[in-house]
């Protein structure tokens, strides 16, 4: 492994689509005064990046971010993923090979600036990788076994063997129990433009498809993914109405 100081040559791209079953038009509600898509992009700008973009497939998102001086393209609205949005952009700003784009998710307002610089540099520092991601040790049982709460294994150099919705590693032998730390992966990813151009033309993987996991399409076509574990695991993102207002809770009473 190579280490690289202080990366800041990345770009931040939150792609943000108007349409979402569990909370409808969720990138523009409202927090504290300011669209949902707003906040995010704000937390990203407290990053080292060189720069932050939206991607969208909405004229809506796109006049909000313009009302709030927040660089945005207008992206296609045939995409399947938000990773393929996020290669649009890179074709869209002829970005080199090297260059280094960091996905923040725009449903995270919460998200530390810091984490973003982590997963950039944990990229920097990992060459032979096509993508880096975090993760972060479990610490209630329960999310063990919780389908929603996704779970990654590494090998000794830190990179990604499997993520699943199942307990994996799974414990067989209960007094091996305290030898093992289980990992939550969280959804933060950065990524070489090379990779995103390539992960447009890859087929959908079996176990992508079996888990709903679409990192595991890298890891079925042999790309290597580094990843960082924190001690300090960001607020939940915003997924339901409930969600939303314990944000709006955490802007009001800081």
């Amino acid at each position: 492994m190579t280490t690289s100081s202080n990366v800041s040559d990345f770009l931040v791209v939150i792609p943000a689509r108007l349409g979402s079953t569990r909370l409808p038009r969720k990138p523009l509600a409202d927090i504290a005064g300011k669209p949902m898509v707003i906040r995010v992009a704000e937390r990203a700008l407290q990053s080292k990046a060189q720069g932050v973009v939206v991607a969208t497939d909405s004229s809506e998102i796109q006049a909000v971010c313009d009302e709030h001086r927040i660089e945005c393209l207008l992206t296609s609205a045939d995409h399947p993923t938000g990773t393929d949005r996020i290669a649009e952009v890179a074709q869209l700003l002829k970005l080199p090979d090297s260059a280094l784009i960091v996905n923040v998710q725009g449903d995270e307002p919460l998200i530390p600036p810091e984490l973003i610089n982590e997963v950039a540099q944990t990229l920097a520092n990992n060459p032979h990788c096509a993508i880096s991601t975090i993760a972060t040790p479990i610490t209630h049982s329960t999310d063990i076994t919780n389908p929603n709460i996704v779970k990654v294994v590494l090998n000794r150099t830190n990179e990604a063997l499997y993520f699943s919705r199942a307990p994996i590693p799974f414990v067989r032998d209960a007094s091996q129990t305290n030898n093992v730390t289980h990992l939550r992966h969280l959804g933060i990813y950065a990524y070489r433009t090379d990779f995103l151009q390539a992960y447009t033309r890859l087929e959908p993987a079996p176990p992508e498809q079996a888990e709903a996991l679409e990192q595991l399409r890298a890891l079925w076509n042999g790309y290597r993914i580094a990843v960082h574990t924190t001690l300090n695991a960001p607020p939940a993102g915003v997924d339901t109405l409930e969600d939303l207002e314990r944000v709006r809770q955490t802007f009001i009473n800081p």
